[in-house]
C-alpha cells in the first residue's frame, strides 16, 4: 500500500482556478511516474489527465485539459500538483493521484489510470 494523499478539489464557476496537492511517500516520489486521473460522476470511465516524469521532469497533457492544466513537483516537499485554470463544467470529476513505482518512463497521460497506486480522490466541481 503506496498512502498518496490528495488536498485542494472544492467548488468553482466555470472560468475559476483550483489547484490540487498529493503528498507522495518520498521513495515512491523519488522513483515514480507521478501523475492524475479523473471519473466523472455516474460515469464508470477514467480519464488520464496529466502525468510527469521523475527523471526529467517532463508533463504530458490529456488533449482536454492542454493549456489550461499544468502538472509539476516539489522535491523539496514530495508533492505532486495539479494547476487548473479555465475551469468548465465538464472538469466536473474526482480527481485521483497516482504513482508507477516501475521506475520506467511516462510520455502518455492516459497512463495513469492503469498504475496501481492511487489516493481516495478528491471532489472538483465546476458549475456553469
Amino acid at each position: 500500500q503506496v498512502p498518496l494523499v490528495e488536498s485542494g478539489g472544492g467548488s468553482v464557476q466555470a472560468g475559476g482556478s483550483l489547484r490540487l496537492s498529493c503528498a507522495v511517500p518520498r521513495d515512491t516520489y523519488q522513483r515514480s511516474c507521478l501523475g492524475w486521473y479523473r471519473q466523472a460522476p455516474g460515469s464508470s470511465e477514467q480519464e488520464g489527465v496529466a502525468v510527469i516524469d521523475h527523471r526529467k521532469g517532463n508533463p504530458a497533457y490529456a488533449d482536454s485539459v492542454k493549456g489550461r492544466f499544468a502538472i509539476s513537483k516539489d522535491n523539496t516537499q514530495n508533492t505532486l500538483y495539479l494547476e487548473m485554470h479555465n475551469l468548465k463544467p465538464e472538469d466536473t470529476a474526482i480527481y485521483y493521484c497516482a504513482a508507477d513505482r516501475t521506475g520506467g518512463w511516462c510520455y502518455n497521460a492516459g497512463d495513469a489510470v492503469l498504475w496501481p497506486y492511487f489516493g481516495q480522490g478528491t471532489q472538483v466541481t465546476v458549475s456553469s
